[in-house]
């Protein structure tokens, strides 16, 4: 095989609506279309030769340098129309490479069909909104819708950390600055200290990974700003616990108290397959900071949020599992996807009746 033109080949996987592209030794290009993964078969197989060619030839094309590292994370533009968020690593000594599909367009809240409260949050002055979930739950779309609605609203300052940048905004009524990690700060931690010296109004961080982001987060919620952050849990109701375990024992009482008098509200999401075969829909867990919620933070009951959640629809609040039922009742999952992704069977059972596989 001669060189692969990589960003060629993921434009054409755009085109087939997939939303993942994955290069290995061995094998021929791999698109995940729809959640599944199908194999190109009139292209090559790649040697491990053609494939260290054809990333070389990627980082020329985009402007970027080759590396030295086992692993190396960028992101690029295809034709004004797309974003990559890409992986460049080893296996077995061989290079392979990850592709992420991102529409350049950043769509709204009523597009993706997520919840209005989220709006709602967006409106906020100060505060830390999480949004939780696992990896390629759709966390940075929904993010960027969020900051999307305050850019169209708001003259307001928005500063953005992420790793790496995703979508590209368009200062609309907000002025908007994004840094990428590796290119523009050397962390997290460095780009949200130095974010609080820069006038922001509301403060995006990419991925709150570790003790001293966390507490930049929190500090920056309560002096006045609007912070969003991913966080990587199960639920929205172990967000809070999550944060608060990171910190050693001497710093819980301090943390929860600042958690507590910040927290605005968890976003937990899952994409789930639509029943039309027509893409992924985001079911959408909603934790909303009432001051129920955050009593049992200050007082350290984390464990009790669940409980609480579960009595809270009239503030707004929604399980998992109630938002899964409301998409199967709306007739946009199958059956199927609800008992696989439910987490109470006999619950949902009792909802709908009997299942049987």
């Amino acid at each position: 095989m001669a060189i692969l033109d990589i960003p060629k080949l993921i434009y054409h996987a755009f085109q087939l609506n997939a939303s993942d592209v994955h290069l290995s030794v061995g094998e021929h290009p791999v698109y995940r279309v729809f959640g599944e993964l199908q194999r190109l078969t009139d292209v090559p197989v790649f040697t491990k030769d053609d494939l260290e060619k054809s990333i070389n030839y990627l980082y020329e094309k985009i402007g970027l340098k080759k590396t030295e590292k086992k692993e190396n994370d960028f992101s690029f533009g295809i034709k004004d129309t797309i974003r990559v968020r890409s992986n460049i690593y080893y296996e077995r000594r061989n290079p392979a490479a990850a592709f992420r599909i991102i529409t350049k367009k950043v769509r709204t809240l009523d597009e993706l069909q997520l919840p209005s409260i989220l709006r709602e949050w967006s409106e906020k002055k100060s505060g830390l909104i999480l949004v939780a979930g696992p990896t390629g739950s759709g966390k940075s779309t929904s993010m960027a819708a969020m900051l999307e609605h305050i850019n169209e609203i708001n003259n307001v300052h928005i500063l953005t950390v992420e790793d790496p940048i995703e979508y590209i905004f368009e200062s609309k009524k907000a002025l908007i600055h994004q840094r990428e990690l590796g290119l523009d700060t050397d962390s997290f931690k460095d780009g949200l200290k130095y974010a609080l010296r820069q006038d922001p109004d509301v403060i995006l961080v990419g991925e709150m990974r570790d003790l001293e982001t966390m507490a930049l987060a929190l500090t920056a919620a309560e002096t006045g700003h609007l912070v969003f952050g991913t966080i990587h849990t199960n639920s929205a109701a172990t967000a809070p616990e999550r944060i608060v375990d990171v910190f050693p024992a001497h710093q819980q009482r301090q943390i929860t108290l600042q958690l507590a008098n910040s927290l605005i509200g968890v976003l937990y999401q899952r994409l789930v397959k639509r029943k039309d075969n027509e893409g992924f829909f985001p079911v959408a867990e909603i934790m909303i900071a009432t001051s129920g919620v955050r009593n049992l933070i200050r007082e350290q009951k984390l464990h009790q949020i669940g409980t609480l959640m579960e009595t809270g629809k009239k503030f707004g609040m929604k399980s998992f599992d109630e938002a899964l039922l409301e998409a199967y009742d709306n007739q946009i999952i199958s059956k199927e996807s609800l008992f696989s992704f439910c987490r109470d069977v006999e619950k949902v059972e009792k909802k709908i009746g009997q299942y049987t596989l």
